[in-house]
């Protein structure tokens, strides 16, 4: 449940939702004091988006469980480690929200996460507590979660050595074996977006601007108040760039904004993966550069794209705009380019992941969507330049 106002506000169809299922995972970035309260007596059990450890070791103890994540760019581990002792395991567990393929690839999945709590100092058997025994508890799935006589026979056999890696995995008892590359039956994109102009991304006005801040490792992202002048756009010194959602069902239009912490010193950045709604965001140097960037995602229908003086790099996302459906040897080699290029641009590292969040309004404290700037505490839109006393 991510409508937070919605469910501290009482509203009749956010309640309708929560009267539905008997687990209700919670999606609370920051809340704390009397909301949180209020927010666990609503229904809500579980949160994923702590980030530090006082705001985990609160949820903990108003009764919920706190979900561990560590995704591509989301890296919380480090912090909430300390927060999974023997008091506290029966409450803690593990998530990945999001790991790009190449992630996956290279550092696995919740099994990287069990080798990063190691390294952290966390002993072995508390961290394959919160990834199996508490997880599954979580859920209410009694018939998993351990090895023990009524439950299913799922477990892994782990390599020799002294690290934490699966050698086997065994489902109902009967080992695991890949059955390779199988082509998906995915939906069509909806790819309706109309290829902005220069006037549909032009800023005007000076003054104060409220510029987007990016968190380097973290999904939230600081409201910045900065003097800008938006003729002054880009500004390559401050790393002041010019970002846009593109409404991709409907082609009503774009919403522009200023965002810092990118670091592109060149090209265009632009993706169809932009939560929760998943219009076409783009970040870029220029109108230009942003606008051929999107032009690349209408046309492979969905897609990641870079675009610099080096080229274009894609990698179409032909299910839903959203997902890739080439094996996934192609699916990380294609990412591994797109990182080649993106550096070479001077960008953050994982721009995309960061990219994908910048719509997405439950999350603290300032977005971009199609409508404009986007005040996540208010939760409301608000105007780039701010009102002068």
């Amino acid at each position: 449940m991510m409508n937070v106002p919605g469910v501290l506000g009482g509203d009749p169809e956010v309640w309708k939702k929560l009267g539905i299922f008997p687990v209700r995972d919670g999606h609370a970035p920051l809340l704390t004091g009397k909301d949180l309260n209020a927010y666990v007596l609503s229904g809500l059990q579980s949160d994923h988006e702590c980030t530090s450890y006082t705001e985990a070791a609160e949820k903990l103890r108003l009764g919920m469980y706190i979900m561990m994540r560590e995704g591509s760019t989301e890296r919380n581990l480090a912090a909430l480690a300390p927060l999974l002792t023997p008091c506290t395991a029966s409450r803690c567990c593990l998530a990945t929200d999001d790991r790009h393929a190449d992630t996956l690839a290279r550092e696995g999945h919740i099994d990287g996460c069990i080798r990063k709590l190691v390294g952290y100092g966390v002993p072995l058997e508390l961290a394959l507590r919160a990834a199996t025994l508490t997880a599954a508890e979580r859920f209410r799935l009694s018939d998993r979660g351990a090895i023990a006589p009524g439950r299913r026979a799922d477990f892994c056999v782990l390599a020799g050595g002294d690290e934490f890696r699966v050698k086997e995995t065994y489902i109902l008892g009967r080992r695991y074996t890949d059955p390779g590359y199988r082509e998906a039956a995915c939906p069509k994109p909806q790819i309706t977006c109309r290829l902005p102009g220069p006037e549909d991304l032009a800023l005007h006005g000076t003054g104060t601007a409220r510029v987007i801040g990016l968190v380097e490792g973290q999904i939230v992202t600081e409201t910045l108040s900065i003097q800008a002048d938006a003729a002054a756009i880009p500004d390559l010194e401050r790393d002041i760039l010019k970002v846009t959602v593109c409404d991709r069902y409907r082609g009503e239009g774009a919403g522009v904004g200023l965002a810092h912490g990118f670091g592109l010193k060149e090209g265009a950045l632009a993706a169809s993966v932009s939560h929760d709604a998943h219009n076409i965001v783009a970040v870029g140097v220029s109108d230009a550069a942003i606008i051929a960037a999107i032009g690349e995602v209408i046309r492979n229908r969905g897609a990641m794209v870079a675009v610099s003086q080096a080229g274009t790099t894609v990698l179409p996302l032909p299910c839903g705009g959203l997902m890739a459906t080439a094996p996934y040897g192609e699916v990380v080699a294609a990412l591994d380019r797109l990182a080649e290029q993106t550096r070479s641009m001077g960008a953050i590292e994982n721009p995309f992941m960061y990219l994908s969040f910048l719509a997405l309004t439950v999350i603290p404290h300032l977005r971009i969507t199609p409508r404009g700037v986007f005040d996540g505490d208010a939760f409301t839109d608000v105007p780039l330049f701010q009102e002068e006393p």
